[in-house]
C-alpha cells in the first residue's frame, strides 16, 4: 500500500514541467481564458453517498479500473472518511465536468474519496487489494473497528450506521459548458494545489481514453524498467510512470511535431495513436518493448544509482534528482538495438562522453536543465546527445535537424 504522503527523495525526483508549463502563460493568452470562466455554469447539488455509488456503478462517474489501481490514501485515511460520512463531520467538495458523453462526468477532484467509496461498499474491481476493507484506527467510532459494510449492514444494533452513511450528503459541483480542453486542466491543477498533488496524466487519461492510452496504462504496470526508475514495485498513483512511457513514445514518433509545449504534445501523441491502434498495434508494442530494453542498457552503463541523472563536473558526481530530460534523449538512441549493442560494447566511453558533455557543454546542460516550452533547448539536447555517441560508437544513424525553427527528424534509419 502506497502512503498519500511523498517522501522528500521523491519530491526531488520529479518536477512537474508540465503542471509548471500550464500555470506558466503569457498575459496576452490570460485574458481570453476570464472570457471563459464566465461561460462556465456552475451548480452545486448535495448528492447522498448512495447516490454517489448509484452514479459510479453505472459508470456515470469516470472512476475506470486503470485509476483503481493506482490507489494513493492508506487504510486509516479511508476509514477516517467513511468514520466522517457515518457520524456527519463535514467532508470535502467533490468536483465534476461534464463529458463529451451525454451523461457522463470527469472528476476533477474527490477521485480517492470516490474511490473509497466504492472500496468500502465492496463494489470495486474485486481484485483490487482494499476492496471491502475493514474499518481501521478510528478515532471517534472505535466500535466499528475492524467491522466491513456487509458487517455493519447485517448487525442490527448498527442498522441506523448503515443508514447514516448511505443517507450522508456530499456537497458535488457540477461544472458545464466547459468547451477548451487546456481550460480543464487549468482548473484541474487549481483544485488540486493545496490536496493530494495530482499529475496532468491523469485527467489526460479521461480526456483522451482508448485503446492506446489504456496500453500504455497496462504496459507501465508490468514494466521492469518503471519499477527500476521509480524503485518502486508498485504502479505511482500520480501516474507519472504512464507519462515516462508517454513521452518516449511521443518523442519516437512525433519529434518533428514537437513544438515547444509539452501538453499539447503529448495530448497530441494520445489522440493520433488512440486513434491510429488498429493499424499501428504491433509496432507501437514493439516500440514500446524497447523501452525496456534502453532503460536496462543506460543501467548497465551509469550504474542504478546514477542512471538518468545529470554529472556535477565541480562536485565530482551525480545530482540526486531524476532527470526525464535525460531519460528522454538515452532511451531516443538506446532503444535502436544496433545503437544499444554498440553502447553496450563501448560502456566507459559512452559514460566518459556523457560526463564531459555535461561538464563542457552549456547547450546540452540548458537543454536538460531548461524548460519544455523552448524548442531549440529541446532539439538541442536530443541533436548533441545523438552527436556524442556518433563519436565515441562504431556505428552510424541519423540525427535530428533544425531547419526555419523546425525539428526535422524521419527516424535513426
Amino acid at each position: 500500500m502506497q502512503s498519500e504522503t511523498m517522501t522528500n527523495e521523491e519530491e526531488i525526483f520529479f518536477e512537474e514541467e508540465e503542471e509548471q508549463e500550464i500555470e506558466s502563460q503569457p498575459l496576452s493568452e490570460l485574458i481570453p481564458e476570464l472570457k471563459k470562466i464566465k461561460e462556465i455554469v456552475v451548480s452545486g447539488s448535495d448528492w447522498t453517498t448512495a447516490t454517489i455509488l448509484d452514479q459510479l456503478l453505472r459508470n456515470n462517474i469516470q472512476l475506470t479500473p486503470r485509476f483503481q489501481r493506482r490507489d494513493a490514501w492508506d487504510i486509516t485515511l479511508k476509514s477516517r472518511f467513511i468514520e466522517s460520512l457515518i457520524i456527519g463531520f463535514p467532508v470535502p467538495q467533490i468536483v465534476l465536468a461534464t463529458s463529451q458523453e451525454q451523461g457522463k462526468f470527469i472528476v476533477l477532484d474527490g477521485k480517492q474519496r470516490l474511490l473509497t467509496i466504492l472500496q468500502f461498499y465492496g463494489r470495486s474491481d474485486e481484485n483490487i487489494p482494499n476492496n471491502a476493507f475493514a474499518l481501521r484506527n478510528l478515532e471517534f467510532r472505535r466500535d466499528l473497528i475492524g467491522k466491513k459494510y456487509e458487517d455493519i449492514r447485517s448487525d442490527l444494533f448498527l442498522s441506523r450506521d448503515t443508514d447514516n452513511l448511505d443517507n450522508q450528503t456530499i456537497r458535488t459541483m457540477l461544472l458545464r459548458n466547459i468547451k477548451d480542453e487546456n481550460f480543464l486542466y487549468k482548473i484541474f491543477l487549481r483544485l488540486n494545489v493545496q490536496s493530494t498533488p495530482l499529475s496532468a496524466q491523469e485527467l489526460r487519461q479521461a480526456l483522451h481514453h482508448g485503446s492506446f492510452i489504456n496500453f500504455l496504462d497496462d504496459q507501465s504496470i508490468k514494466s521492469q524498467a518503471l519499477k527500476k526508475i521509480f524503485k518502486s514495485p508498485h504502479p505511482d498513483f500520480r501516474m507519472r510512470d504512464v507519462e515516462l512511457l508517454l513521452r518516449y513514445v511521443g518523442f519516437h514518433y512525433f519529434l518533428s511535431k514537437y513544438s515547444g509545449n509539452l501538453k499539447s504534445f503529448l495530448d497530441m501523441t494520445c489522440t493520433e495513436l488512440n486513434k491510429d491502434w488498429n493499424n499501428k498495434h504491433n509496432d507501437i508494442e514493439n516500440v514500446v518493448n524497447q523501452f525496456e530494453e534502453a532503460v536496462q542498457t543506460t543501467i548497465n552503463i551509469f550504474t542504478d544509482k546514477d542512471f538518468f541523472r545529470m554529472w556535477l563536473s565541480n562536485d565530482q558526481k551525480y545530482r540526486r534528482r531524476f532527470n526525464r530530460a535525460i531519460l528522454d534523449v538515452m532511451v531516443f538512441y538506446f532503444s535502436d538495438e544496433i545503437i544499444r549493442q554498440s553502447a553496450e560494447r563501448n560502456q566507459d566511453k559512452v559514460k566518459e562522453a556523457f560526463k564531459k558533455l555535461c561538464s563542457s557543454n552549456n547547450d546540452f546542460k540548458e537543454g536538460v536543465e531548461g524548460t519544455t516550452k523552448n524548442i531549440i533547448q529541446t532539439y538541442n539536447r536530443f541533436r548533441l546527445w545523438g552527436e556524442t555517441l556518433l563519436e565515441v560508437l562504431d556505428v552510424e544513424f541519423n540525427l535530428p535537424q533544425f531547419v526555419d525553427n523546425r525539428i526535422i527528424f524521419n527516424g535513426l534509419r
